[in-house]
């Protein structure tokens, strides 16, 4: 097994395009710049609670197709357990999200848990495309100051700097969501240099139950020219899931 690997959510499993928001009729039209980010947090984190599995494509330069699934849980928009089904080589394999940036792995090679500091939430894991930092669960409003620079092919068009204070890998991102009703549908993602690193897109936007969910994702780092599709195969909200599915020792089970 690759050891340094690690496990993957995301919206979610970052981006949290992967995150659910309650069908709303309310008008989207002439909202300031915080008020559409309040909205994608909305979206992202209207579910009390929610359960998935997902599919994985890592898709190589070359084009290679790697398959993997994965189970996340999520709670609020600031707790969020993910672990891998498979490969029997990457099952078992775990991350833990939780208040104040505090993230945890689980390995089960060496069968125990390892904190991850926030100088290294830009690496990569579980050979995805995503990093801690993508994959953990949030509210953009507390990370990010927005700015609206425009409307486009029925996007609002918003830049994010990272707030005084955030450890972040990213100079800004760059956010386009619905005018109908301020759903995210795609960021891009740019380095410390000014260059644009990654773009997450969500697609197959659909309601399921009352709440609307990207059943896709597609990241592509423009680095290296990989990328990682995500497919949603099941999911339930609003279970009652309570705080102790949120621990190191459900980590480790």
């Amino acid at each position: 097994m690759r050891t340094k690997l690690i496990v993957l959510l995301v919206f979610v499993l970052t981006l949290g395009l992967l995150s659910p928001r309650m069908a709303s009729a309310q008008s989207t039209a002439s909202l300031s710049a915080p008020q559409i980010l309040t909205k994608v947090d909305n979206f992202l984190n209207s579910a009390k609670d929610q359960e998935l599995t997902t599919i994985i494509s890592l898709i190589d330069k070359s084009g290679n197709i790697s398959i993997r699934t994965m189970s996340m849980l999520q709670k609020g928009s600031d707790k969020r357990l993910v672990k891998f089904l498979s490969p029997a080589d990457q099952k078992g394999i775990g991350f833990l999200s939780l208040p104040n940036d505090n993230m945890t792995v689980y390995l089960p090679a060496f069968g125990k848990t390892r904190k991850i500091a926030s100088s290294v939430k830009n690496t990569k894991f579980a050979g995805t495309d995503y990093s801690y930092e993508d994959m953990e669960a949030k509210q953009y409003s507390d990370k990010w100051t927005p700015k609206l620079l425009k409307t486009e092919e029925g996007n609002y068009v918003l830049e994010l700097l990272p707030k005084a204070g955030l450890q972040t890998d990213y100079s800004k991102l760059i956010m386009y969501c619905r005018v109908s009703d301020c759903y995210p549908v795609k960021v891009e993602h740019f380095d410390k240099g000014g260059k644009l690193y990654k773009t997450i897109t969500a697609g197959k936007v659909e309601k399921t139950g009352n709440y609307y969910l990207a059943k896709e994702t597609m990241l592509t780092d423009h680095k290296t020219g990989s990328r990682t599709k995500m497919l949603i195969n099941n999911v339930k909200y609003d279970q009652g899931l309570t705080d102790d599915r949120f621990t190191e020792r459900e980590l480790m089970k």
